[in-house]
């Protein structure tokens, strides 16, 4: 992955990168960063920046241009600094917070498949804004940082498409475009896609690699997909990993371990909690079952 954050950042972790030096960046990444007390401003990013607060409640003020307002942030409320802006913040006393970093050209991407105008479709300046889906989705990432990423770029660009989409959502609630009506997946575009997935299963695939053997953008692509095949993208390739994975088994292709990775799954217990959410059953229930 590139390094594309700002200094005061902590180094993005590998687990994030598609493997290869030449891959883009995730439409989605996170991070854990202090929060010092007195007056500081927020650093200037390329990338929108969502704060999610972490921990006790904090008194604070803060200023976005003219603007000047003080609160208090409260566990999972976040904040909005669009890309290429600044917040100046004065704490109380030290915090901590969960930075989500959206692509502003995943924004675009979604604004234009959501039928908004340039102008509704530009992210604005927001604070103490408290939305369940929102911080579900930085829960989800959270854990998946935690966890040294098990799932891999699909299900990271799954939720930066949706993280998008629900941005976009709350801005324009009270101005709500028609959006136009999306079309079907052609059957053959469906199938070319399958087919990639099948033969790529052991690498770490991403939305915008599926997107573009479709022939659609990811917003386009991302609805058009689950409609088909009545499921998410991610979903849909986790069990065709799992489904993979017990064949493998059955036929005594290899290792536990072997297998998982062969499966694409991160590890051998990445691929057990899959398959018991998914079959029912342990990997070495599989395997023993015509030993």
């Amino acid at each position: 992955m590139s390094n594309d954050r700002p200094s005061c950042y902590p180094a993005p972790p590998d687990t994030l990168s598609s493997g290869s030096a030449h891959a883009p960046p995730p439409f989605l990444d996170v991070l854990t960063s202090p929060v010092p007390a007195g007056m500081f401003p927020s650093p200037v990013d390329h990338r929108h920046v969502l704060c999610l607060h972490l921990g006790e409640p904090v008194p604070v003020s803060y200023r976005a241009g003219r603007v000047e307002r003080q609160g208090v942030r409260l566990h999972g409320q976040f904040c909005v600094v669009p890309a290429g802006s600044s917040t100046l913040w004065t704490m109380s006393h030290p915090a901590r917070s969960l930075l989500l970093r959206l692509s502003p050209s995943l924004l675009r991407d979604t604004g234009e498949a959501m039928g908004l105008g340039e102008h509704h479709a530009a992210l604005v300046p927001s604070i103490h804004i408290r939305d369940p889906q929102i911080e579900h989705i930085g829960w989800m990432m959270q854990a998946e940082d935690r966890d040294a990423y098990p799932s891999g770029r699909l299900f990271t660009d799954s939720l930066a498409a949706a993280l998008a989409a629900r941005l976009l959502a709350l801005q324009s609630q009270h101005r709500r475009p028609q959006a136009p009506v999306p079309r079907a997946l052609p059957t053959w575009r469906l199938n070319q896609v399958i087919e990639y997935i099948e033969a790529h299963l052991d690498q770490d695939l991403t939305l915008a690699e599926l997107a573009a053997v479709a022939g659609f953008s990811v917003s386009h692509f991302k609805p058009l997909f689950r409609e088909a095949v009545g499921k998410p993208a991610h979903r849909f390739v986790l069990e065709r990993r799992v489904e993979r994975a017990r064949w493998l088994l059955q036929e005594a292709r290899g290792s536990i371990t072997e297998v998982a990775i062969e499966a694409g799954f991160a590890h051998a217990s990445h691929m057990a909690r899959c398959m018991r959410q998914v079959l029912g059953v342990s990997p070495s229930q599989i395997a023993g079952r015509d030993r």
